[in-house]
């Protein structure tokens, strides 16, 4: 959809140290035939520091960026992909408590690694939709450091990175404007996240460990044999092409304008092939230099990698950075920001 007067006033992100591929390879956590073959640098990793607290700090961060106040916001959207706490416990309410107080509607939004585009789209809609409101934080936050997960053999193609990102939506003028966001599902395409697992009783509750690698093998073993498993793969390519088609098209652009690409945090192949060839553009113009050195860090990779291009002064007044990803479900999504002003605090 297509947003004239809908910008951004503030960027925050929290990134933790970072493993080495050389290192996970020593210890035998990765594969050397999949470092060889991937060419990752690493991940980011937060030990014990809850995905909550992360979120608390890139929250901050973007909130002082933007010059408002905790009063000054209208809505609280927390994107996450893994667990971020007890169970039956809403991680925004601990942003509540700590930065922006009970009188912000907040909820939680499960919408895997395109939690983000999700968030700007209903935030830009809550937004509009009543006079006098002012502004929307978004935040997506996540650790995959625990025993059901193995950030080293997450997927195919990639490895977990823990991290937390934050930005502030405005209604008035800020450094940034959001011209674009869509998002479509290829609801043929469910199982390719499921693989063959239950439904019930959930993995987590009986201890099952999560890898998207073994449901991919699941489903390209089980499902792809049949017509509809090689069609819901080709409709999810074509789905991407489109979306970024409307987005360019809502934002008045090509794809040639486009001064940076920020995909997710894959493999070099995955990122060229999947995104870049479709766009005709170089790999110069991609994220990927930065992002295979800290993973694939959930929700976040998009908008980390908006925070550094800006910080690095790799986007300027005039530019435009496309946003894109695939989540389960299989959503795709796309955003494009145009940079109207050098941010205040840089």
């Amino acid at each position: 959809m297509n947003w004239a007067d809908t910008y951004i006033s503030g960027v925050g992100a929290f990134l933790p140290r970072t493993v080495s591929v050389e290192k996970a390879v020593a210890k035998g956590w990765y594969p050397a035939e999949e470092a060889e073959l991937h060419n990752l640098a690493g991940a980011a990793v937060a030990g014990d520091v809850p995905a909550p607290e992360m979120a608390l700090h890139a929250a901050q961060s973007a909130l002082k960026r933007s010059g408002r106040a905790p009063a000054d916001l209208d809505l609280l959207l927390y994107a996450s992909t893994w667990h971020q706490g007890p169970d039956g416990w809403p991680p925004h309410s601990y942003l509540q408590r700590h930065l922006v107080g009970g009188d912000v509607l907040a909820t939680e939004i499960r919408q895997g690694c395109n939690g983000m585009f999700i968030a700007l789209e209903l935030a830009a809609s809550y937004l509009d939709a009543t006079p006098g409101r002012q502004a929307a934080l978004l935040v997506a936050a996540d650790n995959y450091g625990t025993p059901l997960m193995d950030r080293w053999r997450m997927g195919p193609g990639y490895i977990g990175g823990d991290a937390a990102s934050a930005l502030v939506l405005t209604k008035e003028a800020g450094f940034a404007r959001l011209t674009s966001v869509c998002t479509v599902t290829v609801a043929e395409a469910e199982e390719l996240h499921r693989g063959t697992e239950p439904l019930f009783p959930p993995g987590v509750t009986v201890g099952r460990r999560m890898s998207f690698g073994a449901r991919n093998d699941q489903f390209r073993q089980q499902v792809m044999p049949r017509t509809e498993g090689t069609a819901a793969l080709f409709k999810i390519q074509r789905a991407l092409m489109e979306v970024v088609e409307r987005a360019l098209d809502e934002s008045g652009i090509e794809a040639s304008d486009l001064a940076r690409v920020a995909f997710m945090n894959y493999s070099e192949e995955i990122v060229e092939q999947r995104c870049m060839a479709v766009l005709d553009l170089p790999m110069s113009r991609s994220t990927w230099e930065h992002g295979r050195t800290i993973g694939h860090c959930g929700a976040s990779d998009q908008v980390l990698a908006l925070d550094r291009l800006l910080a690095t002064g790799q986007l300027g007044p005039g530019d435009h950075l496309l946003m894109l990803g695939t989540g389960p479900g299989v959503t795709v999504s796309s955003a494009v920001i145009k940079i109207l002003d050098t941010p205040p605090w840089l």
